[in-house]
């Protein structure tokens, strides 16, 4: 009974999301969120290797695509004196941190005891109060919204915020431009901030693929349950996509846009991976190599002649170590 409840509160949210679909995520204002973060972040390279493009997102500043939610945010919102906080598996931390850096307002992030060393490291650097506790996303989230609800802090979600989706939309917006043409584009999927906002720009114009681990199956539990519902959040990606439930704002975009989910294992991941390095010498994370998993391991079978764009999310790692 409290399931079904809940479920019909989602999907009455989810009628509403996209009753407003058009006014909010309108290629106009889109085009006018590009135009506002576009001081603050990069416009990341496209990699043609034959059979995929890859966009080199991990090549954006904070080593995620994370940034043009954040900068999206904080140029889009009344940011109160108490600054900003955030709850982050990393890589959402590290672009916030970055963009309260860059604009010069305070910043605290929570981040579970599963965040890789290389994120925490990256918060750290861009002068973050960074608190590190809990064992997942959802530890960290309860705990940045008990600070917020005492401090007065704005709080940047994510995934589940109208501002995060249309700074990921940029990505997709910025995509269009680089690549003549392409049928497919593959997205990691956690809590669904990025595939949202590439959804919402193509809008149906592209065949958008969600890709999760086996481990953490946020958006195909929810497709399935049509409401977002908890899902097991495991995998060698946890730190980046587990956070056990899907957005209740993305959902519906993705219910009504993203063709199907893919989901792969973290040996699929690792190859990868490890593909990457030895075909481009990227170097990416486990989250960010998954969407081009779908394509290595043959979970995603394109059909012939089907062109099809892996998005390369996130190179915060510690594979590379130079001092070692």
């Amino acid at each position: 009974m409290v399931r079904a409840r809940a479920q019909g509160a989602a999907r009455g949210r989810g009628s509403a999301v996209l009753s407003d679909f058009e006014t909010t995520y309108s290629h106009e204002r889109v085009e006018a969120v590009a135009t506002a973060i576009a001081p603050y972040v990069r416009r990341t390279p496209v990699l043609d290797l034959g059979d995929v493009t890859l966009k080199l997102e991990l090549m954006q500043h904070a080593g995620s695509f994370k940034t043009r939610g954040a900068f999206a945010n904080l140029l889009l919102r009344d940011v109160p004196a108490a600054g900003v906080v955030a709850a982050s598996g990393g890589n959402h931390g590290a672009a916030v941190a970055y963009a309260a850096h860059v604009r010069g307002v305070p910043c605290r992030i929570f981040v579970p005891e599963i965040s890789s060393p290389a994120k925490i490291a990256r918060i750290r650097s861009y002068g973050a109060e960074l608190m590190v506790g809990g064992e997942r996303y959802a530890d960290a989230l309860a705990a940045s919204e008990t600070w917020a609800a005492s401090s007065g802090a704005l709080r940047v979600h994510a995934f589940d915020q109208v501002e995060t989706m249309l700074g990921t939309a940029t990505l997709a917006r910025e995509l269009e431009e680089q690549v003549d043409a392409f049928d497919t584009v593959l997205v990691a999927v956690g809590g669904g901030g990025l595939i949202g906002g590439i959804a919402a720009w193509f809008a149906g114009r592209k065949r958008v693929i969600g890709v999760e681990p086996e481990g953490a199956p946020t958006l195909e539990r929810a497709l399935a349950a049509g409401a977002p519902v908890d899902a097991p959040a495991g995998s060698i990606a946890a730190d980046s996509l587990a956070p056990r439930r899907i957005g209740e704002l993305v959902f519906p975009i993705a219910q009504r846009f993203v063709e199907r989910v893919v989901l792969v294992g973290d040996d699929d991941i690792r190859a990868a991976q490890a593909s990457l390095w030895e075909r481009a010498r990227v170097v990416a994370e486990p989250g960010g190599a998954t969407a081009y998993a779908a394509l290595l391991s043959g979970k995603y079978r394109g059909q012939d002649g089907e062109r099809v764009v892996a998005i390369v999310s996130g190179g915060n790692t510690v594979a590379v170590d130079f001092g070692r």
